[in-house]
């Protein structure tokens, strides 16, 4: 049970559960602790039952019918009546609603509310996602009626009062499977100064899709905007957070027609320094739609076919390589965080089945139109912060005490020769990473870095971003796929027009947005005040906005545990079709009950049980993130090299089996060799990973602001003996969607 205080969660018996389902809200009397110290409950009192449905799959045994969940969590199959399995037949995915909660001498009863398919069906593991997260997919029939009310095209009378920017040749740079261009850029040389003062530069733009200028402010598209916060992107579907009409067609920045946009206009010196910048709305046209791939083969050679069919453009896109090779001084002297990480993609076929698993290769010109979008936020904040207007920044804070101390054990442990200061700067992180790029644990090091400072979150009070090292940020350029984005842009025009934007009366958050605040209160009461320090009263119109960032900030996690759910359903059945198969792979993280190995033609991970390891008895060395046969001296630590066999998949549980292959006395062997019984605590082994034992992660992201764990929100606590795969993002546009 997860307490509202934040505390340790409380462990409850099956017998407690059987009158309670997941999610449900009970007070609960601690009777004892276990003989590892941690709290055990009873069950005093039913607060409040779920209202959530349940998914699972429709079952017909001995002439009874069942839905079994597809969510383990509830623990309990679900009684149909059958008068109420309605259309649906055995084996089939359903949507089920509870009639009857369950008792101490009864199951649960419910009624099959929605058929969802075949559990083989195309996207049946979007379908099931989506609704076991609550992530809305269905837009309500005011917003769809309102968008279908807008006009095709930008209109005379959208024009006005706008700066003409159609002759410049603002183009769009994305990968090959985007659909919606929220950003198009543009870079020319310039002088920066007057007279015999000037010096040489650049004049950047940053064309942005003004979203705001038809999702008005409270109107039934922004409602529906706001409850979604976020588009949600998974193979070969996006759930958008805009109707298609506004997200691919009138705010898309497409090539070829007239769009509106907000602009940031930028110099840009030669030491990467923005010596000024303005913004204005504008209209624009698109002069070209390129491709990451395309831009990074022009500038490799600017004579190749690629640059040959795009000859006008070549200069730009010169210009715009120089200008962030410019502003890459700027974040080296900053010290951000720019740790390498693997990507993958998930490529899949029609049928919506994993064709392949790659991974992604990160070029120069995503890293250029990265570097412009990061300049472009940092001037909105600078303009919301200058103006004393309320609005949300992006705010990533350092480590706390407890993570700097785990990292400084950690760091000590593996031998890398540098640690970090009780108030470190991302310079001291970047400086570690540096040191270790070229060891074999590189992936380690650098993930447990990452894993060591808190997520970044959005909010009215600004108190920088640690992992980019700006003293202000927020999010400015992807109003077509993130709520915030559309209020930074309301804001600026707000200040622009010296007037003062007024959130609208906005939905009541959801149990997200209450788990988020509670884990925030947390934080911030460990943190230690002045004394005598009395906490600040808000404004009503702050509390508005600290509500919205909450909200945005609980829906990004939803969405990405949506995505990843996804992408372990995909791999699961992936790997059914390898069953029995050998690989050779990597320890990624080490447990009690065994080690999780990362394959490595295949980027999927799987666990080897600690019962598959042989006759050994092994003792797991926490400091260390090993374990370490008594008789033999075996160990098996992060990095350590296995071979392994595909021996079972459970994809409701979203669970993939290794089976250790042993190959002769060889892994015992290289185990004796490489890695000595420890003396005196003197000798270490050369991998380790953080305390609680997560993996690294191979899912897309920006390197420089750690997210929410695809391994935290896919596993289950370390006692239970299987944990599922981690998946790996398979969108561009979600990677672009975290700056």
């Amino acid at each position: 049970m997860t307490r509202d205080d934040g505390e340790s969660d409380i462990y409850l018996a099956p017998n407690e559960m059987r009158a309670v389902l997941h999610k449900d809200r009970v007070k609960v009397r601690i009777v004892r602790s276990d003989r590892k110290g941690r709290p055990e409950g009873r069950v005093v009192e039913i607060v409040e039952r779920s209202s959530q449905v349940i998914i699972g799959r429709l079952l017909h045994e001995s002439g009874i019918w069942i839905v079994a969940p597809e969510d383990k969590r509830y623990g309990q199959d679900i009684m149909i009546p059958k008068a109420a399995t309605g259309a649906a037949r055995a084996g089939q995915v359903v949507v089920v609603e509870l009639t009857e909660p369950p008792s101490l001498f009864g199951q649960p009863i419910g009624r099959v509310k929605e058929v969802l398919g075949e559990i083989d069906d195309p996207g049946m593991e979007i379908e099931i996602a989506v609704r076991k997260y609550s992530v809305p997919h269905e837009f309500t029939e005011a917003c769809i009626a309102q968008a279908r009310a807008l006009p095709d095209k930008v209109r005379p009378q959208d024009k006005r009062q706008r700066v003409d920017l159609t002759d410049v040749p603002l183009v769009t740079i994305d990968g090959e499977d985007a659909r919606d261009f929220d950003d198009a850029v543009y870079c020319e040389p310039a002088k920066i100064g007057k007279g015999r003062a000037a010096t040489s530069g650049w004049r950047l733009l940053v064309a942005i899709a003004d979203v705001s200028h038809y999702v008005e402010n409270g109107s039934a598209i922004d409602i529906d905007a706001y409850d979604r916060a976020t588009s949600v992107y998974f193979p070969r579907r996006v759930i958008p957070m805009l109707p298609e009409k506004l997200s691919n067609g009138l705010c898309s920045l497409n090539p070829d027609v007239e769009r509106l946009c907000m602009v940031c206009d930028m110099l840009v010196t030669e030491d990467g320094e923005v010596s000024a910048y303005q913004f204005y709305p504008a209209v624009m046209f698109s002069h070209a739609r390129f491709t990451y791939t395309e831009v990074a083969a022009i500038l490799s050679n600017t004579r190749g076919p690629e640059a040959l069919k795009r000859k006008d453009r070549i200069g730009d896109l010169i210009n715009l390589h120089d200008v962030y090779h410019a502003l890459l001084k700027s974040r080296a002297r900053r010290g951000a965080v720019d740790f390498e990480t693997v990507e993958t993609q998930i490529v899949c076929d029609e049928a919506g089945h994993i064709e392949k698993i790659v991974p992604r290769t990160r070029n120069d010109a995503h890293k250029l139109i990265e570097e412009a979008m990061l300049a472009a936020n940092v001037c909105s904040a600078d303009f919301i912060a200058q103006s004393k207007h309320a609005g949300l920044y992006r705010v990533h804070e350092g480590p706390t005490p407890e993570k700097k101390e785990v990292l400084r054990n950690y760091l000590k442990i593996t031998g890398v020769g540098l640690t970090i200061s009780d108030d470190p700067s991302p310079g001291e992180f970047q400086a570690i990473a540096n040191a270790t790029k070229d060891r074999p644990d590189a992936a380690q090091i650098h993930s447990m870095l990452l894993r060591s400072m808190q997520q970044a979150i959005y909010t009215p009070e600004n108190s920088g971003h640690f992992g980019l090292a700006f003293e202000a940020y927020t999010h400015f350029t992807s109003p077509i796929r993130r709520y915030p984005d559309l209020l930074v842009h309301r804001v600026i025009k707000a200040i622009l027009a010296k007037t003062k934007y007024a959130l609208p009366v906005l939905p009541t958050p959801g149990e997200a947005h209450a788990k988020l605040s509670k884990r925030l209160e947390k934080n911030l009461a460990s943190k230690v005040a002045e004394p005598g320090q009395k906490p600040r009263k808000l404004s009503a119109d702050m509390v508005a906005w600290q509500s919205a960032g909450l909200h945005c900030s609980a829906n990004e996690r939803r969405a990405d545990e949506a995505s990843r759910d996804v992408e372990a359903w995909l791999k699961c059945k992936y790997m059914r079709e390898h069953l029995g198969e050998e690989f050779g792979g990597v320890v990624s993280s080490v447990t009690t009950f065994g080690l999780f190995v990362t394959l490595d033609a295949m980027y999927v991970e799987g666990l080897v049980h600690i019962t598959e390891l042989g006759g050994e008895y092994y003792r797991f060395d926490e400091a260390r993130q090993e374990l370490r046969g008594e008789r033999t001296g075996m160990r098996f630590a992060l990095g350590t090299r296995v071979r392994v066999q595909v021996s079972r998949v459970d994809l409701d549980g979203r669970r993939i089996d290794f089976r250790l292959v042993q190959e002769g006395q060889e892994l015992l062997s290289r185990a004796a060799k490489d890695k000595e019984p420890l003396r005196d605590g003197a000798d270490r082994a050369p991998f380790d990973a953080e305390p609680d034992g997560a993996p690294a992660g191979r899912r897309s992201r920006k390197r420089s602001e750690p997210l929410a764990r695809a391994t935290q929100a896919a596993r289950p606590a370390a006692k239970s003996d299987r944990r599922p795969a981690t998946p790996a993002k398979a969108k561009e546009k979600s990677r672009k969607n975290r700056r």
